[in-house]
């Protein structure tokens, strides 16, 4: 995962003064996750850390999420006999440093200087290596990669073309303190296609996309359209597999890969979208009011008339690179040409009516900086740039994507299963 980060006093400063408001006694707690607690301490601190990384979304809620998420992996980690060694943590933490090119001494001094403890970085990475130690040794020798789809990976990885992928989808909607329950019946699904059933018959009898009519079917999709997270999911399918459930917001998803091909268009390094979230009260009128919209507005300014009068949450705008919009949104738009809307996404009580404004290449990554600091410097000559992937690694990344997926199903499971409460 690349990670920006960029520190400057002037943003440190707000920082500081938010997302997170101080409260009268910091070590009160604010969340029980289980027998563990989360203090209004941790929660000020993680959201400042993921705010001093550039993290997306809103810092104070992306932090609580994390932090569940970590004492939940901890809490399994107990119950397993695991726990984590000091020098596995440290090379940890060397390993997440040297992403800014620092050490983690010079990493920990940085995020110092932001007011972030050393013990917050710590914990952060602590949780994460247990978790990984966790889930290989529970999918040890589970996860099998073909030599045709490390050759598909592979190809994808070094060509600079870029690659369309045919697509069948199946979408089960997740119902509040349902999830485990979605998941079951997404992997049962899953398992009874791969002996032999029908993906088609699967969609159009359990899917809640508008494409269940059609079996699931999709046209064909930019693989560089699609949510970056998906990609090497995808890419290490044969044709006629599906992939392990993926969790959105809202929703668990199985694909089914038909076909792939490569295009004569060159494959940008990056996606940046502007779209328009427009709320709709979804009762029985939302489908008439999506086909009055869908006649009245064919541009995403035409909706800022609908919008008059109404609350300003009514009506969003949004511009954004690919791999930080919401996995849901991510996937509808990836279904769309410029204009065009979607009307799949229920949200709370509300249908959201989405346009596609723009969809733009991106230019390469800027390298990773972290102002004020010197990047460690080995008093060595440049070395030679690395070499392209080879088999071995393309097949690690592929076991990977796999084990993050199951990784992301028990986590799902234990966080169903927790007792979470306020104090």
């Amino acid at each position: 995962m690349m990670i920006r980060v960029w520190m400057r006093a002037a943003a440190v400063s707000a920082m500081l003064a938010g997302p997170v408001a101080a409260q009268d006694n910091p070590f009160t707690a604010r969340l029980y996750v289980g027998d563990r607690v989360i203090t209004n301490y941790e929660l000020q601190q993680r959201a400042l850390f993921l705010t001093l990384l550039r993290a997306p979304g809103d810092p104070e809620s992306q932090a609580l999420d994390a932090l569940i998420d970590d004492k939940l992996r901890m809490i399994e980690a107990e119950r397993l006999g695991l726990e984590v060694t000091p020098e596995a943590l440290a090379e940890g933490l060397t390993e997440f440093a040297s992403r800014a090119n620092l050490t983690a001494e010079q990493f920990i001094a940085a995020l110092g200087q932001g007011g972030v403890e050393p013990q917050t970085f710590r914990d952060f990475v602590e949780a994460g290596i247990v978790w990984r130690d966790i889930v290989r040794a529970k999918y040890a020798g589970t996860v099998t990669i073909t030599e045709d789809a490390v050759d598909r990976a592979l190809q994808a990885t070094t060509q600079e073309t870029a690659i369309r992928l045919l697509l069948s989808e199946l979408v089960l909607p997740i119902q509040p303190g349902a999830e485990v329950e979605t998941l079951a019946r997404a992997r049962d699904i899953r398992d009874g296609v791969l002996a032999g059933g029908s993906f088609a018959s699967a969609a159009r009898q359990f899917s809640a996309s508008p494409s269940a009519g059609a079996g699931g079917a999709l046209d064909w999709l930019e693989l560089a359209n699609l949510p970056p997270s998906l990609g090497p999911l995808l890419i290490g399918l044969a044709p006629g597999g599906v992939s392990e459930p993926v969790q959105v917001p809202g929703a668990v998803v199985l694909f089914q890969l038909r076909d792939l091909e490569e295009t004569t268009q060159v494959a940008p390094t990056g996606v940046q979208v502007e779209y328009a979230e427009y709320l709709i009260p979804n009762t029985e009128a939302a489908g008439a009011e999506v086909a009055r919209l869908r006649n009245a507005v064919d541009r995403c300014p035409g909706l800022y008339a609908e919008a008059q009068g109404q609350p300003a949450a009514q009506l969003t705008v949004t511009t954004q690179p690919l791999a930080q919009v919401p996995g849901d949104v991510a996937l509808e738009l990836a279904k769309l040409d410029l204009h065009e809307s979607s009307s799949a996404i229920v949200r709370g009580g509300n249908r959201v009516f989405l346009m596609l404004c723009s969809r733009v290449a991106l230019p390469p990554e800027p390298e990773i900086v972290l102002e004020g600091v010197t990047p460690v410097a080995d008093g060595e000559a440049e070395a030679e740039p690395p070499a392209g992937p080879n088999r071995e690694a393309v097949r690690a990344s592929l076991v990977n994507q796999q084990l993050t997926g199951l990784a992301d199903r028990d986590l799902a499971e234990l966080r169903a299963e927790a007792i979470i409460r306020e104090p």
